[in-house]
């Protein structure tokens, strides 16, 4: 145990190490606060969608030799997240076929253009990490913290000045909508803020994982709380202790860094879980 905290401690004196924790602490936690409202909407995997959709992406701009894939990723999963959103209000096509449709085709797109205009010499690691995670969240530089800092601070800005309609959306859209709320709009926000928040992941847990941080904390604190409030701040809570166990374990053990993460967010969960059952007995 004194072996890890020396580690720790050590490798704590390295920039890369502090800036891989505070993109993850932020990531964890702006997934965090969607999350609930996304279980609760029974509209989870979107996340899922999107993520694929941003490996479309992010296949892209490796193709084109694009330095910053930002800048192609991030407004490809932003239209993608409304085109989701207005192709699963259209009654022939249901949310959750919208999604499988959109996600499963720009994942196998994706592929298919890695494959043919590939110019690397380790395609299937390139796939791997970016399906899986890599170690580029111990490669960030300054400039790539900051903006990650800037997106985070509009979207947790965003959720708490439009927490009231976002709660108003999340449980009943029928009497939002009748009460003059304007719902579609308050959706399109929401399925915005999570396309910014899975192309801030995408080097964090891959994007396979992605959803993992969208809807692991918000389950476990399902299990301790029942207020949307407090679901909302212990969901939080958990996602960013569970990214820091995370990232401080894979430093310590040399895992996978979007791997840890998920782990441990399933540990949590199940120990919430253990909770929740000795409460009630």
């Amino acid at each position: 145990m004194l072996d890890a905290f020396s580690k720790i401690g050590m490798y704590m004196q390295y920039p890369f190490v502090r800036y891989a924790l505070i993109v993850g602490v932020l990531i964890a936690l702006c997934s965090s606060l969607l999350g609930v409202t996304l279980v609760l909407k029974r509209f989870s995997f979107i996340g899922d969608g999107l993520s694929h959709v941003a490996f479309g992406g992010v296949a892209i701009a490796s193709v084109l030799n694009l330095t910053d894939n930002m800048l192609l990723v991030l407004p490809i999963t932003i239209v993608c997240a409304v085109l989701l959103l207005r192709t699963g209000q259209n009654t022939k096509i249901k949310g959750d076929a919208a999604i499988a449709m959109i996600s499963v085709g720009a994942l196998a797109f994706g592929y298919l253009l890695m494959n043919i205009f590939s110019t690397s010499s380790n395609l299937s690691g390139d796939v791997c990490s970016t399906l899986f995670g890599s170690t580029s969240i111990l490669t960030l530089t300054a400039g790539e913290v900051w903006l990650c800092v800037a997106l985070s601070v509009v979207v947790v800005a965003i959720f708490i000045i439009f927490y009231n309609k976002i709660f108003d959306v999340t449980f009943d859209e029928a009497f939002a909508k009748s009460a003059g709320t304007r719902v579609d709009a308050y959706n399109l926000l929401i399925a915005v803020i999570i396309a910014v928040i899975i192309v801030l992941a995408m080097n964090l847990v891959g994007s396979l994982l992605i959803s993992a941080l969208v809807i692991f904390p918000a389950l476990s604190a399902m299990r301790l709380f029942k207020s949307f409030r407090s679901v909302t701040i212990c969901s939080a809570v958990l996602s960013v202790i569970s990214a820091l166990l995370g990232i401080l374990i894979s430093i310590v053990a040399g895992t996978p860094v979007g791997s840890t993460i998920v782990a441990v967010d399933v540990a949590v969960f199940f120990i919430c879980w253990v909770i929740s059952k000795i409460r009630h007995t």
